[in-house]
């Protein structure tokens, strides 16, 4: 089998680095995982991301992918942040594989923020062949901000995810353009000035609240958000979980009062609602 991982590396914090993330996301996830940086090939192009998995390597976990935020290198994931994001999923019992998206650091390509990047959140599918603990029939996804609009058009291509969770995702583009200067300036980088057509049709095709009937039906969506979100409005995940329900798609919204978009003073809560839901799902 022709290999999709090309490169692979282990990633090593010094002491410090090593207390710190004790400190914020647990011993576990330092003692008990292992996270690896990696350049994988997606579409013909080297990408980079992260793998993490158990250290105990006896038996086989299910696999769950990582969608982040941000756009270009605003919000890549250095290899600090993924030892604890990465890291603590690993320490729940499960394989995790998360993409930069083309184009970012240090990958090629070019983040379309929603186009054919999508494709490097599906081909990380694959990678699950190349490691040996990865229970290949499991599979959930989580998605944060503009992982959120990631993992809804990612359930738009595929039913193999058991369990899906959102946090403070993107469902409406139009509607967030005109209401966050944040997020106005975040679309006009990547898909150009508003006033254009293409930028209308761009806007229209990455938001899911136009056409949520296409999720896969046997995904179950935790949507996860903040009343005071400023970036990424919770509308988002309130007129969603709407259609959702709509449409007797197995979901849960919560609702953080006074919760900004990056839910710091909520992640307790938040940690623990995003075990129990992938436990309910991918737990045999």
């Amino acid at each position: 089998m022709l290999s999709k991982i090309i490169e692979i590396r282990f990633v090593e914090l010094n002491p410090t680095q090593q207390k710190m993330i004790k400190s914020g996301w647990g011993n576990e996830s330092i003692d008990n995982t292992i996270v690896e940086n990696i350049t994988y090939l997606s579409d013909g192009l080297k990408v980079k991301g992260y793998i993490a998995y158990p250290k105990d390597q006896s038996k086989k976990y299910p696999c769950i992918i990582w969608c982040r935020g941000g756009i270009g290198n605003a919000g890549a994931i250095d290899e600090f942040n993924a030892s604890g994001i990465f890291g603590q999923i690993a320490s729940w019992g499960y394989v995790v594989f998360a993409s930069q998206y083309r184009g970012n650091a240090g990958g090629d390509g070019k983040d379309e923020f929603g186009g054919s990047d999508v494709n490097d959140v599906l081909n990380l599918i694959s990678l699950a062949d190349e490691i040996d603990c990865a229970d290949k029939s499991c599979w959930g996804i989580e998605g944060w901000s503009r992982g959120g609009m990631m993992t809804y058009l990612t359930l738009t291509r595929t039913d193999i995810f058991k369990a899906a969770i959102v946090i403070g995702g993107i469902a409406n583009l139009r509607c967030n353009s005109e209401e966050s200067k944040f997020m106005k300036r975040l679309y006009e980088i990547t898909m150009g000035k508003s006033e254009t057509e293409n930028f209308k049709q761009s806007c229209e095709s990455r938001s899911i609240i136009n056409y949520p009937d296409k999720l896969a039906k046997s995904t179950p969506l935790l949507l996860l958000h903040g009343t005071a979100d400023d970036r990424v409005l919770v509308h988002d995940s309130i007129d969603l979980a709407e259609k959702l329900k709509e449409l007797n798609h197995p979901h849960e919204l919560v609702l953080y009062e006074n919760g900004d978009h990056f839910l710091k003073s909520h992640r307790k809560d938040i940690n623990e609602k995003r075990k129990e839901w992938l436990k309910k799902y991918l737990s045999d």
